[in-house]
């Protein structure tokens, strides 16, 4: 049975630099999961940086969406799987269909099925998992529709990412504050975050 270890935090909290210590610490293999779409110059450029910080002997997959889809055809070794990050993720599927105004239902229903296949691949595997995900709740409300309902969606992401793993990490300013003592025992996580 794989394990989970989330880590959440604000934007440069510095989850990927912690994360790729974690990973390096594991001794095993690595494999990548980079979830980024190389949409214009600027992100092409952050991609490259990232590539570039990376052990050139980890593995690396570039999977906007379908993770377990995809690791079910091509599995990864078992070892450490480190996914960055579940933000992009969702950001991807919210935006899929190329419209400013989505069906927030379909949508919901696309990351719900994107968050349940990838956590039972995560259970039916024998892989370490470090999944990074963004805190967004934090800040101001989004004065768009479509940035509440991302908002929205990544909430109840994490909720269901934190329900399941376990171990959760809270990055501030750089230093990890694991969060102690909680699992839910008494029911599954689906509908715990909505």
């Amino acid at each position: 049975m794989g394990k989970l270890t989330l880590v959440l935090g604000g934007a440069r909290s510095g989850k990927s630099a912690y994360v790729q210590r974690l990973a390096e610490r594991h001794g095993g293999p690595v494999t990548f999961l980079a979830t980024a779409a190389a949409g214009d110059d600027e992100m092409r450029a952050r991609i490259a940086r990232h590539r570039s910080e990376r052990p050139p002997a980890w593995s690396t997959r570039e999977i906007q969406h379908g993770i377990a889809a995809a690791l079910q055809v091509d599995p990864p070794q078992a070892g450490v799987v480190l996914l960055d990050c579940v933000t992009l993720l969702v950001s991807n599927l919210l935006l899929l269909d190329g419209t400013d105004e989505p069906n927030e239902s379909a949508v919901s229903a696309r990351v719900e099925g994107e968050i349940g296949a990838l956590l039972a691949f995560i259970e039916n595997g024998e892989a370490e998992w470090i999944v990074v995900s963004n805190e967004v709740g934090l800040g101001l409300v989004p004065p768009t529709p479509l940035g509440r309902i991302y908002r929205d969606l990544l909430g109840r992401a994490n909720c269901d990412l934190a329900a399941r793993a376990d171990r959760v990490i809270w990055m501030v300013a750089g230093i990890p504050v694991p969060i102690e003592g909680y699992r839910d025992t008494t029911s599954s996580s689906r509908g715990l975050s909505r």
